[in-house]
């Protein structure tokens, strides 16, 4: 049986990666900071407490050797070295970055975007081969960036699988955008207002997506770049639709020409002023990926999971990285304002 070894084991990607690993034939080693486990893994799989910074628990978790490592919990050049240094001892890698790692033709990116005509303005569909920003520690995408470059730069020494997600979606996430429309659902909020038209589009990815092609690349091993997002790139108001037909709500949405006209109106996790649309054919020409679950039909596990988290709690305590990113998400004094002048 083939050897797996799965950093990030327990984290929103790391649980449907090792179980799809594990109904694949492999024996997962499914490593972890907290050493835990998730009752959706099929028996066998085995897990383990790592601390990924620690250079020699690292190399005591591959042993011996095995056949695969996937990482989805690396960053920057560093996390990379200590991959690479395990050349000879493992066979291949998979290894989760980001679309954020792109840049357009006028040096726009995901770290300008706050600038005015900041907002990178990406081909669409954005392919494989869009340039990047240049590698460094400067930022996450920087980090990302140099992830990549040391990976790829090994080669067939360690033959990578780079996968770019964009808008991840899935239980267990840290920053669950659906919260903008599950929360506001919940608290019966039945009219929202979307800027941009609600047209603005924000590729998304899901867990299941990611770990599909998780599973294919292990099977397919190669030194190479793809991008990991689900079929299609809904709009934000049809992702909104997506999840009010899960939750069984109707709501009246307000469409904007504009810009939200504050933090507080108009504006979602997904809003943007320019499309970022990645093309998938990369991943159905190298590894055989057939498609995937349309963001409709797999959204349901994300909002189920956000309802159970957000009973009787405080959204802030949930989530606080996305309360940070989003401190003025749930002002509805400012909306119910907006709405009494518009």
């Amino acid at each position: 049986m083939k050897r797996a070894l799965v950093i990030g084991a327990t984290g929103q990607i790391g649980r449907p990666a090792v179980r799809a690993l594990a109904e694949d034939g492999w024996e997962v080693l499914a490593a972890s900071r907290g050493g835990g486990g998730d009752a959706g893994w099929p028996e066998g799989v085995r897990p383990l407490r790592l601390d990924r910074e620690d250079d020699a628990a690292l190399a005591t978790a591959v042993g011996d050797g095995c056949e695969l490592v996937v990482d989805l919990v690396a960053y920057g050049a560093r996390h990379a070295r200590q991959l690479t240094a395990l050349t000879g001892r493992v066979g291949a890698a998979v290894v989760v970055s980001s679309v954020v790692v792109c840049e357009d033709d006028r040096g726009r990116s995901f770290d300008t975007q706050d600038a005015p005509d900041g907002f990178p303005r990406y081909p669409v569909p954005l392919t494989e081969d869009q340039p990047t920003v240049a590698p460094g520690e400067a930022s996450y995408s920087t980090g990302k960036a140099a992830l990549e470059r040391e990976l790829l730069a090994a080669g067939e020494k360690l033959p990578t699988t780079v996968l770019r997600p964009a808008a991840v979606h899935g239980p267990y996430s840290p920053l669950p955008r659906e919260l903008y429309f599950v929360k506001r659902n919940l608290d019966g909020r039945r009219r929202r207002v979307l800027a941009h038209r609600g047209e603005s589009r924000f590729h998304p990815s899901s867990t299941g997506t990611i770990a599909e092609l998780v599973r294919l690349a292990a099977a397919r091993p190669g030194s190479r770049v793809l991008n990991a997002c689900d079929p299609g790139a809904p709009t934000v108001a049809e992702i909104g639709a997506a999840v009010d037909a899960a939750m069984g709500v109707r709501t009246e949405t307000v469409l904007l020409d504009d810009p939200p006209p504050s933090p507080s109106v108009g504006r979602t996790p997904w809003s943007t002023e320019w499309p970022v649309v990645c093309d998938m054919s990369a991943a159905a020409r190298e590894l055989g990926y057939g498609g995937g679950v349309p963001y409709a039909e797999s959204v349901g596990a994300s909002v189920d999971w956000l309802v159970e988290r957000l009973t009787g709690r405080d959204w802030r305590e949930e989530f606080p990285l996305l309360a940070r990113a989003y401190p003025e998400l749930f002002d509805y004094a400012a909306e119910d304002a907006w709405f009494e002048e518009a």
